[in-house]
């Protein structure tokens, strides 16, 4: 990376195209879910107010860290979910309300899908816009040659530019990087020009491996000095982190990956992870991190909102990843280091 470049934070950028989808579910909570009328009775519980909406876990953990953030909805001192002054301004209660003006967007198709998506916890007719990842019962989008290409490129950008912060700060090992989901391999190509002796193991589907290694030609063509010595040094393993065995490593690296999956999956990922870690090994994690509160930040739960829309996941806590953590086995540091792009590191050791 351009040593010019390095401390321009792109956020912002990602920021104004996230935010898109965090409008769409302002005006669904108003118009479709009567969110604020809701609230304006009395204080409830996240169970008892996702309980009356009729979401499932995923729908209302992207919805009220939203509405959190945005100021409009609160945790009061018994921990329920209380309207705001400023969320009054959309209740049928406050004659200055917003409410018609927000509706001039109620009927536009982003507001719809979004309110599709929320009360069916995903489309209604699951054989449309599926997300690029599977499940354990159906095929992955990225064994398909033309998706695979497109959205792994399409993502390049964003590793290219972080990958060089991200591999600075992880812990430096003599040993072997498991980069699990791998796609670009941009955190690995890095990560083995911090660490002049180690190896890395990239693992993806094989398409999405096809691309990486043409990416790992060209980084090795931006960095010819280094490039015999990255190349003898890389594996290209295709597989399905779902279901097949894990090659044994000292670190585990998991960039974007755990918020493309409902809860249940992130718990079983963290227990196949934590096997193939070695005693004393590490897994790192890099994504953007829901407050432990789960009030916000904005800028991640309009993130979690986008993500709400592309995939079977959405942002998480860490407090939420260190719990998956510790049933797994794993012990959380406390670390937590930010990189760029509002995204940050987290790590748990596998004690020996």
């Amino acid at each position: 990376m351009d040593s010019n470049l390095s401390n321009i934070d792109l956020a912002p950028i990602t920021r104004y195209l996230r935010a898109k989808a965090s409008s769409h579910l302002l005006v669904s909570a108003i118009h479709h879910f009567s969110v604020f009328e809701e609230l304006s009775e009395v204080p409830q519980t996240v169970q008892q107010l996702q309980e009356k909406l009729c979401l499932k876990e995923r729908a209302a953990m992207v919805l009220f860290p939203a509405l959190c953030a945005m100021g409009l909805v609160e945790f009061n001192s018994e921990g329920k979910l209380s309207i705001t002054r400023l969320g009054e301004f959309l209740t049928s209660s406050n004659s200055n309300n917003l409410i018609g003006y927000a509706g001039l967007e109620k009927d536009d198709p982003g507001v719809q899908k979004m309110t599709e998506w929320l009360k069916n916890d995903g489309p209604q007719n699951m054989n449309e816009g599926l997300s690029y990842v599977k499940d354990e019962s159906a095929p992955s989008p990225m064994d398909e040659p033309e998706q695979a290409r497109f959205f792994t490129m399409a993502l390049a950008g964003r590793a290219k530019y972080l990958s060089p912060i991200v591999a600075g700060k992880i812990t430096p090992h003599h040993g072997v990087l498991l980069d699990v989901a791998c796609g670009t391999g941009y955190y690995s190509f890095e990560w083995l020009r911090v660490n002049r002796t180690s190896k890395a193991i990239l693992f993806d589907r094989p398409e999405v491996l096809k691309v990486a290694a043409e990416l790992l030609d060209e980084f090795c063509d931006d960095h010819p000095i280094e490039a015999k010595g990255i190349k003898e040094r890389i594996t290209f393993l295709p597989g399905d982190m779902l279901t097949d065995e894990l090659p044994e490593a000292d670190i585990l690296l998991a960039a974007s990956l755990f918020h493309d999956w409902p809860t249940e999956v992130c718990k079983k990922l963290a227990v196949r992870f934590s096997k193939a870690l070695k005693p004393n090994g590490e897994i790192w994690i890099h994504d953007a991190f829901l407050n432990d509160q789960l009030d916000g930040p904005l800028a991640v739960t309009d993130y979690s909102a986008m993500l709400f829309l592309g995939t079977k996941g959405r942002a998480y806590s860490r407090k939420e990843y260190r719990g998956w953590f510790c049933d797994a086995g794993l012990i959380p540091t406390s670390k937590e280091i930010s990189t760029l792009m509002d995204y940050g590191l987290i790590s748990a050791v596998k004690p020996y």
